[in-house]
């Protein structure tokens, strides 16, 4: 699937190294360090009511963390998937009467405008799920001889022309446990109350009749009346969640990637399962750092699709509001912290984009004006080393962008090498 239009990034001097990143499978900062190239997998959306902030939030910190291994001389591979099939997608196709095809489209499109507005370094690999659904199934089925999967008989499933009785697929986490390397909790950290919990709410069946454990997540669900369904080795019918990441990271990156990313909201179960599935069907961990940003609150309440308290990119761009301060205000806040949206926050960055712009904007002053502004001028590779330090320790964006606005307000001896920096290494053309 086509992504969006890749940002130019310039090469900025002086060197740079591979960024420490907070793992939430070991609660510590680790080295981010790639072996020959950066491999980066970052979870998509569900294609309706994009893009929130939130959405914004957690694929500008992935882009953070792509131009700091790009300054630092890696080469990045970068895959996304698109949950263009799965039950809220369609649950709010039928409530606005839209199909649930052209909703999704529709969605992916906005999306796309959306992220090239911001400037995001689009992904390599851009994956629809219905792009993917044979090699999805296959997996389901590789499960299934294994022993690692087994079925749930269900009462409203579409049987076979021959008889056949439909069954859901469940993955059998204690089989799985006792023949990979994995086990349940392993990248979350959750005890079982927590699990039980959030596998409830975030789309889980725990109460299910016929499943071997209560945590035990779907793999496929077969055919039913009035949804769409697919023809497979494992019976007509569509993904479960966590499967369809799995497959996407190890068709596309392989096994033991550098991060696997996305928001707090996906640690469990969706982190958790997907990297159950993929050890299981390849034998190796899926990835080497897990790592995930925090949740956006509006008016005192997690920003989120169930509550609507939703503010979008396109309509902030339908005020007049320039993408940069936009991408300003997100970068005040450190990625894995949990914030709120406010009007303030957004003038806030309104405002240093004025500043930043007089300062280092376009048509940069020369080093004699720049000193004729009064005092003597300071050392721009030394800010700009500065800037590296500070991305290179956890994304530490607020404190990047304190670092511009304290070298904003004084003379410099080579203010074209900050503008070079502000873009390339913050995404903020001047």
């Amino acid at each position: 699937m086509r992504a969006w239009e890749r940002p130019e990034i310039v090469s900025v001097p002086g060197e740079s190294s591979a960024p420490w990143l907070h793992d939430t499978k070991t609660d510590s900062l680790v080295l981010a360090q790639p072996l020959a190239s950066a491999r980066l997998y970052v979870c998509g959306i569900t294609p309706y009511d994009a893009t929130h902030i939130g959405h914004a939030n957690t694929y500008l910190a992935f882009d953070t963390l792509q131009r700091v291994w790009i300054d630092a001389g890696y080469r990045v591979h970068y895959a996304q998937n698109v949950t263009d099939i799965d039950d809220p997608l369609l649950e709010r196709a039928t409530a606005t009467g839209v199909h649930w095809h052209d909703l999704a489209k529709s969605q992916v499109e906005l999306f796309r405008t959306d992220m090239e507005a911001l400037g995001i370094i689009p992904p390599n690999d851009f994956v629809a799920v219905t792009e993917v659904i044979d090699e999805i199934a296959a997996a389901v089925a590789l499960l299934q001889e294994a022993g690692l999967a087994y079925s749930v008989q269900t009462d409203d499933a579409i049987g076979g022309a021959d008889g056949t009785i439909a069954v859901d697929l469940y993955f059998d986490i204690r089989a799985a446990e006792a023949s990979t390397g994995w086990a349940l909790g392993d990248e979350s950290n959750l005890d079982l109350d927590s699990m039980l919990r959030l596998f409830s709410e975030r789309g889980g069946d725990p109460d299910r009749a016929g499943k071997r454990d209560r945590l035990d997540p779907l793999l496929w669900r077969a055919a039913r009346f009035g949804e769409p369904a697919w023809e497979s080795p494992v019976g007509a019918g569509r993904p479960g969640w966590h499967i369809e990441c799995s497959v996407i990271a190890l068709k596309e990156l392989g096994t033991d990637f550098t991060v696997q990313g996305g928001g707090s909201d996906l640690i469990f179960p969706h982190h958790d399962m997907s990297a159950g599935h993929a050890e299981a069907l390849s034998g190796h961990p899926l990835a080497g750092v897990y790592s995930h940003t925090g949740m956006v609150a509006y008016q005192g309440e997690k920003m989120s699709k169930s509550l609507g308290n939703l503010v979008l990119v396109s309509g902030l761009r339908a005020q007049g509001i320039d993408p940069r301060a936009i991408r300003l205000a997100l970068l005040a806040r450190h990625y894995r912290t949990d914030w709120e949206w406010t009007d303030a926050l957004l003038e806030e960055a309104v405002a240093r984009l004025s500043v930043w712009s007089a300062a280092f904007g376009a048509a940069p002053l020369s080093t004699a004006e720049s000193a004729a502004n009064g005092g003597t001028p300071g050392s721009a590779a030394s800010l700009v080393q500065s800037l590296r330090l500070a991305l290179r320790h956890d994304l530490n964006t607020p404190e990047a962008l304190k670092l511009v606005d304290d070298a904003a307000a004084g003379p410099l001896d080579d203010v074209s090498l900050v503008h070079r920096a502000i873009g390339a290494l913050l995404g903020v053309t001047l």
